[in-house]
């Protein structure tokens, strides 16, 4: 979808919310809910052995995405390789990357992985992990993030589309993956794909990894409670 909205992107000036979500990259609404066209997951990593899933591109990431493919759009890059980037500058910023990164080596996976520690998952060249949104493109409740819940996204048509139309491809993209669901909406769509098996190729998933955001009041809580059995799953996988 980048080649449509390319020229478009080029043209921005400004990357305010004003600036980007309007008409110009509305791809759906419905009622309150309107879904935004963004360059963040358009890039997949075919090679990896980490999928970190999350809800959707919350604006800071949109934000990004957008500066960074403006930018590159410039530099008259290849389409793959601004992609690639946004991708790269966008995934998980800010104090979000940190919590994240400090849960992974707390549960030993960097380890796991034989590095000193999962901040270079984080680097570019890095081919082991792979990030993504249940739902590709942002999405936005009365112009706030949507955080996964009101409306359910089992129980919305227009939510369930795109993760039908997306995800369910790009996850069979990726073969013997340990998939890191981040929080309990994530892992409520993920367990319903395994349940009707519509997720392909072998995978484990690590259940009871909070979302690192710091909005998350009882992310400390929720990984205290299932640290020891995250580090037993991942003590327990074989990553070839």
């Amino acid at each position: 979808m980048f080649q449509e909205y390319i020229d478009r992107i080029a043209q921005l000036t400004n990357f305010e919310k004003e600036d980007i979500l309007n008409k110009k990259f509305l791809l759906e609404e419905d009622t309150n809910i309107k879904i935004y066209y963004a360059p963040h997951n358009e890039f997949i990593n075919k090679q990896a052995k980490i999928l970190i899933v999350g809800i959707t591109p919350g604006w800071t990431q949109t934000q990004i995405a957008y500066k960074t493919a403006n930018q590159e759009i410039k530099k008259k890059n290849k389409m793959n390789d601004i992609l690639k980037q946004c991708k790269y500058n966008s995934r998980f910023s800010g104090s979000m990357r940190k919590n994240l990164i400090d849960m992974l080596d707390q549960i030993k996976l960097n380890k796991k992985l034989n590095l000193n520690s999962s901040s270079e998952l984080f680097e570019e060249g890095n081919n082991l992990m792979h990030t993504t949104s249940l739902i590709k493109y942002p999405v936005f409740i009365n112009g706030k993030n949507y955080n996964g819940h009101n409306p359910e996204i089992l129980k919305n048509t227009l939510l369930c589309n795109y993760i039908n139309r997306y995800f369910i491809n790009e996850i069979n993209e990726l073969q013997n993956i340990i998939i890191i669901p981040l929080g309990k909406a994530v892992e409520e769509v993920l367990t319903n794909m395994s349940n009707n098996s519509l997720i392909k190729n072998n995978y484990t998933i690590l259940y009871g990894f909070p979302h690192p955001s710091g909005a998350n009041g009882h992310r400390k809580e929720i990984f205290q409670e299932n640290k020891k059995n995250l580090i037993n799953i991942i003590n327990n996988i074989n990553i070839d």
